[in-house]
């Protein structure tokens, strides 16, 4: 009998498993009820947002890093990169160093929020002589534009009055000019690829501070504020670089990161599942495939929106592979998926029980639920 070919690609289940952890269940359910029959191909995934450095790690035999660098306040904070086996690739999330979430709420003022640390992770992950950085870029805390990350790589931003501009998204307001003469070399022959899974521009009622400030604790005034000194920064950037990114979908991604970052360092904004697809070279790792498993967390109507499971489940329609999903929690409006790829969704909850009996037993759950699913398709022949 001829061995089938699984796929197993899940993203991380938050505060329960990796990627990796959770494809290692879904393998063992399914050896558990096919044994030799089947052939079960791990491929840990992410969609550029939290979990996307330790998923590529695995994906590529990569090695994590820790580094302690700046958070949004001016604090120290340790920080994770990793660093592909081939030691070609970088892998960062903004959030490890400029991160909403590393801020206690009663302490977040994205006047003053700075993206530095980013720039830290940067600087670290280049003494390793890589040749490309894969950036996720969702979670910020800031609304720099990015002047922060560009401090640590050796731009200077300067007052009206002559002097080094103070961090923070306010102070740009008072930007002059911009001087980036010691712009670390290295970043000539580095590609960047940005993990950004939104369109929103750098300014107005879409905006950067419109829309996000108000998550980071900016009040309507503030919002006007940020707005104004995006404005004056992108101005002072275009004489600076002669390029105008403000319009360019993403721009306004993290406060005005994505804007810093196609301005000053040529990146490349594209969406962080596909970034993860190609990058672990799932479509001719696919192909030939019998059936697909991917999963995260939570499956919920807004999955269909960049999220891993959709994302995994369109490239493997492309070769007409029947995709299951499996997840933590089925939430509202999940179904919407079935229009997206997905064949069937399954919750690994077997019966009622407390979220924290939930995250440490996700593993043997996703273990006994794959096991089911398996069974099942012994019973109904499909394989």
């Amino acid at each position: 009998m001829q061995q089938k070919k699984i796929i197993i690609a899940p993203d991380s289940f938050k505060e329960s498993m990796t990627a990796k952890q959770a494809a290692e269940a879904i393998a063992r359910g399914f050896s558990t009820v096919f044994q030799e029959e089947v052939n079960p191909e791990i491929i840990p995934m992410a969609d550029g947002g939290e979990g996307t450095t330790q998923s590529l790690a695995d994906a590529l035999q990569g090695t994590i890093y820790y580094k302690t660098v700046t958070n949004s306040n001016g604090e120290p904070v340790q920080a994770a990169y990793a660093i592909s086996g081939d030691n070609s690739t970088a892998i960062i999330e903004a959030a490890e160093a400029s991160g909403l979430e590393l801020i206690p709420p009663h302490q977040r003022n994205p006047l003053l929020a700075t993206t530095y640390g980013t720039g830290e992770l940067i600087q670290a992950a280049l003494e390793h002589g890589i040749t490309k950085i894969i950036l996720g870029i969702g979670g910020s805390a800031t609304n720099d534009g990015g002047a922060g990350m560009l401090e640590a790589l050796g731009v200077q931003f300067y007052h009206r009055n002559g002097e080094r501009l103070d961090q923070g998204g306010g102070h740009l307001i008072d930007l002059d000019h911009i001087d980036i003469s010691n712009l670390d070399p290295r970043l000539e022959n580095v590609e960047i690829v940005v993990a950004c899974d939104v369109d929103n521009p750098l300014l107005g009622a879409n905006g950067a501070s419109a829309v996000y400030g108000p998550q980071k604790g900016a009040t309507e005034d503030m919002v006007n504020q940020l707005d104004k000194a995006l404005r004056n920064y992108h101005n002072v950037q275009e004489r600076t670089t002669s390029k105008s990114v403000k319009d360019i979908p993403g721009s306004g991604a993290a406060g005005g990161l994505g804007a810093g970052l196609l301005a000053f360092l040529d990146a490349k904004l594209e969406p962080g599942v596909e970034i993860v697809l190609k990058e672990t070279n799932f479509y001719e790792r696919a192909s030939g495939a019998d059936l697909v498993i991917t999963g995260e967390g939570k499956i919920d109507g807004q999955t269909i929106y960049g999220k891993t499971p959709v994302g995994v489940a369109k490239a493997a329609k492309q070769s007409n592979i029947p995709v299951i999903a499996v997840c933590g929690t089925l939430g509202q409006n999940y179904e919407k998926v079935y229009e997206h790829g997905i064949d069937a969704a399954f919750s690994v909850i077997q019966a009622p029980c407390e979220l924290k009996d939930a995250l440490e037993n996700g593993p043997v759950y996703l273990e006994g639920l794959a096991t089911n699913i398996a069974k099942v398709l012994k019973l109904k022949n499909t394989f």
